[in-house]
C-alpha cells in the first residue's frame, strides 16, 4: 500500500472493436487507488455494462507496479460514517466489475497490493509477470480488505491459503500465487504481457456472449438452472445449435 503520492493515478478506457482496455497510469510514484480513482473506475465499469459488443476487458497499468493499494492517508482521515460509505462504494464497484458480461483479465506487473489485489480478484482471470508480488497487507494497519476480496480469495484458493495471505502482511511471489491458483498464467516480462494477452483473450471468442454472461451469473448466484433457461430461450442458443448442425461458425453478433 502506498501512502505518499504527488499526482493522482489516472484511469482510462479504450475500446477497439470487441476489446476494451482499462489502463492505470501516473507520472512519477506508484499507482494508487484513491476514492477519486475508484469513482472513475466505477463510471467506466457502468459504461462497459452497456457495451454489448465488448467481449473481453483487460486491466493494465503503466509504471513500476500494477497497483500499490489504497491511499492510507485518505483512509486515516475517515470517521465511522465515511468509512462505511467508502467500503460500501468500493464493494459495489467491485461487484459490478465482477458482474460485467465480458470476460475480464488483470495483467499484473511489479506489485499488486491491498485494494489493487481486490480489483484483480474481481476479474475472471489474472496473468502476471514472474517477478510480480501480490499481497493483502491490511492487517499490518489494523484493517481488513473491505471490498469483497476476502470472500473472493477464499473461493479462489481455499480457506487455508487465503488466510496465509490475509493474516500475513508479507507479499507472495507470482510463482507461489500461480501454484495456489490465484494467478492463471505467468510470463517472463512486461513485454510478454502485451504479446500474451491478445492470444489469451482470443481463445474465448468462440463462446456465445450470452452463455459467457450466464456462466458468470451462475457462478455468483449458484443458480445454474435459471442461467441455463435464460440462455436456452435466447437467440444465441438457436444460432449456436444451428451452426453446430450445419457445420459452420456461429454468428453471435448479428
Amino acid at each position: 500500500m502506498d501512502s505518499t503520492h504527488t499526482t493522482k493515478t489516472s484511469v482510462t478506457l479504450e475500446i477497439k472493436g470487441s476489446r476494451a482496455l482499462i489502463t492505470f497510469s501516473k507520472t512519477g510514484g506508484l499507482n494508487v487507488l484513491t476514492s477519486d480513482v475508484l469513482r472513475s473506475l466505477g463510471a467506466i465499469v457502468a459504461r462497459l455494462k452497456n457495451e454489448p459488443t465488448v467481449r473481453t476487458t483487460t486491466f493494465r497499468a503503466e509504471g513500476k507496479v500494477f497497483m500499490a493499494g489504497a491511499d492510507i492517508k485518505e483512509i486515516a482521515r475517515l470517521d465511522a460514517a465515511s468509512a462505511r460509505d467508502y467500503a460500501t462504494v468500493g464493494q459495489g464497484i467491485m461487484s459490478d466489475l465482477a458482474a460485467l458480461p465480458s470476460i475480464t483479465v488483470a495483467a499484473i506487473h511489479g506489485a499488486v497490493l491491498g485494494a489493487g489485489l481486490e480489483l484483480a480478484l474481481a476479474c475472471d482471470f489474472r496473468i502476471a509477470v514472474k517477478t510480480a508480488k501480490l499481497g493483502l497487507p491490511e492487517v499490518s494497519l489494523g484493517l481488513i480488505p473491505p471490498w469483497g476480496g476476502i470472500n473472493r480469495l477464499m473461493k479462489l484458493v481455499g480457506s487455508s491459503r487465503a488466510k496465509r495471505l490475509l493474516l500475513n502482511p508479507t507479499s507472495v511471489s507470482a510463482a507461489d500465487a500461480h501454484r495456489w491458483g490465484l494467478i492463471d498464467e505467468t510470463v517472463n516480462s512486461v513485454e510478454d504481457l502485451s504479446t500474451r494477452l491478445p492470444r489469451f483473450c482470443e481463445a474465448f471468442y468462440r463462446a456465445s456472449p450470452g452463455a459467457v454472461a450466464g456462466i458468470k451469473r451462475a457462478s455468483r448466484d449458484f443458480d445454474d438452472l435459471g442461467a441455463f433457461l435464460t440462455c436456452f430461450e435466447g437467440r444465441e442458443a438457436r444460432e449456436g445449435m444451428a451452426a453446430f448442425i450445419e457445420k459452420r461458425p456461429a454468428r453471435w453478433m448479428e
